[in-house]
């Protein structure tokens, strides 16, 4: 046990450290300046997206779904042959159309089943994904197209930039430093986070002209278009006078 004069100067020295540590914590840095650096880059898209569907109406829901199974099945079997394509298939849903009915005690009646089954392809082949689109659109319809950038694409472009975007945040806090008279600065902070910004990707499909163009496979003419990816630099440099 501690005696009576050991106690009491360990208590002080107790109390001295954490004056110590609370004056050091509330010392106000002076000379603190927040900046951002942004790099961005336009890249291609080298993903093609495709949403086809068959959609049908029929008075027997079993007959109905059976029909539009047949077609999409047939859709996936012919896609698969194609070498780099992914298959997948999309929101299947079917609903009741309701007729007004003459009779107010039955109220609305089911006068048929509208089902509607989509499938979805993806490739990096837009020559093959556009010419398979083309022939399956003698029974399927078209629902959606778009382009986007691969994962492993957008990475490897994002890396660069990170390293594009420190080295321009540097340049402004060197700058800012030097308007401001300092000698060098001390980083606070530095957040870095990626962004872009998608252009539309535009896409034009021939009109089908006349009787024998509907026996025909119609290839549509695309253009995948770019989204522009984004690096920002924000932080906080404590300028140090001379």
């Amino acid at each position: 046990m501690l005696s009576k004069p050991l106690f009491a100067s360990a208590l002080l020295l107790s109390a001295c450290t954490l004056i110590s540590t609370a004056s050091f914590a509330a010392e106000p840095r002076y000379n603190q300046v927040a900046l951002r650096a942004e790099v961005s880059q336009e890249i291609a898209h080298d993903l093609m997206h495709v949403t086809l569907y068959s959609e049908a109406q029929g008075s027997d829901p079993a007959v109905l779904a059976a029909q539009i199974s047949k077609t999409l099945n047939a859709g996936i079997a012919q896609a698969r042959k194609v070498k780099g394509i992914s298959v997948t298939s999309g929101n299947r849903h079917s609903y009741p159309i309701y007729a007004e009915s003459t009779s107010e005690r039955k109220g609305p009646q089911i006068t048929a089943w509208r089902e509607r089954a989509e499938l979805r392809l993806e490739s990096a082949d837009f020559s093959a994904l556009s010419t398979l689109t083309g022939e399956l659109l003698q029974n399927l319809s078209m629902g959606d197209m778009s382009f986007s950038i691969a994962p492993s694409t957008r990475k490897s472009h994002e890396d660069t930039l990170l390293k594009d975007a420190v080295a321009a945040f540097k340049a402004r806090a060197d700058l800012a430093t030097l308007a401001l008279g300092g000698s060098d600065y001390k980083l606070v902070r530095l957040d870095l986070n990626s962004g872009g910004f998608q252009h539309p990707a535009p896409m034009r499909m021939e009109a089908m002209k006349g009787a024998a163009m509907m026996d025909a496979a119609v290839t549509p003419e695309i253009e995948a278009g770019t989204s522009q990816v984004s690096i920002n630099a924000d932080g906080v440099i404590e300028v140090l006078m001379p």
